[in-house]
């Protein structure tokens, strides 16, 4: 079996589909900071008191609505890193293009289903641990066709 650096190149479909849905879960992952920063504005629960002088608010630590947008954030840096690094290890492994597409698909939608019921919109779980099952699954999945496909070298 030959590896091919065509792997990368700009016609491959699941290469294609990998860079789509790392950018959009990239971009999720920043986007959770001002998130965090708008629920403290909007509860007025800062974090230093310099903020709470200038912005009329108190320093509070624990607000629970700020703590639960901060552990939504928390989970997004756990776990898109290791599967940004499994999908590009996925794209080596020269896979089934709609198998591929579906796992980043799978994987983006609940990453963005596990910070909306987490987040902004509470729900009463089991809907959180799906959503982060759902994920965990897919990078397994993906984890296990690598080593599966890798190992045949």
């Amino acid at each position: 079996m030959n590896f091919s650096l065509s792997i990368f190149s700009y016609d491959n479909q699941v290469l294609q589909g990998y860079a789509f849905y790392a950018a959009i879960l990239m971009l999720k992952t920043l986007l959770m900071a001002p998130l965090t920063a708008f629920q403290r504005f909007r509860k007025k629960a800062f974090i230093s008191p310099e903020d709470a002088a200038a912005f009329k608010g108190e320093v509070k630590t624990e607000d629970p609505d700020v703590e639960r947008v901060r552990r939504a954030h928390l989970n997004d840096l756990e776990n898109i890193p290791i599967f940004l690094v499994t999908g590009l290890l996925f794209v080596m492994s020269d896979p089934d293009v709609v198998v591929a597409l579906m796992f980043f698909r799978l994987y983006t939608l609940a990453r963005f289903a596990h910070t909306f019921v987490y987040a902004i919109y509470v729900v009463r779980q089991p809907a959180r641990a799906i959503a982060f099952g759902v994920g965990q699954i897919i990078t397994t999945i993906m984890i296990i066709m690598i080593i599966v496909k890798f190992h045949q070298l």
